[in-house]
């Protein structure tokens, strides 16, 4: 790729992580505002509001908090939780590895990212990092274990695709602020629920409708923002999976390579045990749902991390056979 196109790549994903913190502080300020409803911090009267929004302040305060920490620091909160270790050449095939994000690094004109490992026998691999020179690539043992030296070659190719388009700031900031809107939605239902509805109103019948109306809605957020965020999660990943294969071709000069790697790991049974809700769209494939989970249509791409393995399968068998007519071509 171009140096033009990654700048293009990078200016693309600076505007959608700003768009990403300011939707997931809409939704902070929102829960924040239903909290203030429900303690009486603020209230209608006379049809406005009156009071001071202190928690609501605290919401946006804490949102933008835990924007700043998932910038900076988002990549060691991933790797704290699915317990990844740093990768050392203790053994031939960690060496191995080694040697691959080397090379691929290489190819992809990058940093060398940090390689780190996490003991788990599920074949996986992801990266994060805030950009290139703040880059992490993190495979499984799994992976090590189970794919040769050009299967090892597709998988982190894949994943040096990521690095390269500056997928991983945005996706490593979702993984983050997935969990703050979970934990704030939770705190909030609870709270409403068990006892936002008991205090006293300070205006008449009317007002007071309107606040139960506000408290209603902003209970039905609280259920709903982990739902929204967590589809947001998804849209995000789907978009960038076959870019980040077709990109893999193109730093390994090898269609087969990623081929034979997503083919070896659709014919095994074994979930990561370390996979989470919240980093699920980081992996090279779903650690939680099956990876063979290849249903498709609206719904099932709606409620995926991932495209369907099969699609992915068929496009690089389709740049294979692409490859090898070109090669006949040429020979003619």
């Amino acid at each position: 790729m171009a140096l033009s196109n990654f700048r293009g790549l990078e200016a693309t994903n600076r505007r959608e992580t700003v768009l990403l913190v300011v939707v997931f502080m809409l939704l902070f300020g929102a829960l924040g505002l239903g909290l203030d409803i429900a303690a009486n911090d603020i209230a209608i009267v006379n049809g406005q509001f009156v009071g001071f929004p202190v928690l609501t302040i605290a919401a946006l305060v804490f949102a933008g908090v835990q924007s700043i920490v998932s910038y900076y620091s988002g990549a060691s909160l991933v790797l704290l939780s699915v317990h990844a270790r740093e990768l050392t050449p203790d053994t031939p095939k960690h060496q191995t590895v080694l040697d691959v994000i080397n090379e691929m690094a290489t190819a992809a004109r990058m940093p060398v990212p940090k390689p780190y490992i996490i003991d788990d026998p599920s074949p996986n691999a992801f990266a994060t990092g805030r950009d290139p020179a703040h880059s992490v690539i993190c495979v499984t043992q799994g992976l090590v274990d189970q794919m040769d030296r050009e299967e090892l070659q597709g998988v982190i190719g894949h994943e040096m695709s990521h690095v390269a388009d500056y997928d991983i700031r945005t996706m490593m900031m979702i993984a983050v602020m997935v969990g703050g809107v979970a934990m704030l939605s939770d705190f909030v239902y609870r709270w409403m629920f068990w006892g936002g509805f008991g205090g006293r109103g300070r205006s008449g019948s009317r007002d007071n409708q309107g606040a139960a109306l506000i408290m209603v809605a902003v209970i039905v957020l609280a259920a709903l923002a982990p739902i929204f965020s967590q589809l947001l999660a998804m849209a995000v990943s789907r978009q960038r999976e076959y870019l980040a294969d077709a990109s893999s071709v193109e730093f390994t000069r090898n269609p087969r390579a990623l081929l034979r790697a997503l083919e070896r790991i659709a014919q095994i049974e074994s979930p990561l045990k370390a996979g989470t809700a919240g980093t699920g769209h980081l992996f090279v494939v779903n650690p939680r749902e099956g990876i063979r989970d290849d249903s498709e249509g609206f719904f099932a791409n709606l409620f995926s991390t991932h495209p369907p393995l099969s699609k992915r399968i068929a496009r690089l068998q389709a740049l294979l056979g692409a490859a090898g007519t070109n090669a006949v071509a040429e020979g003619t």
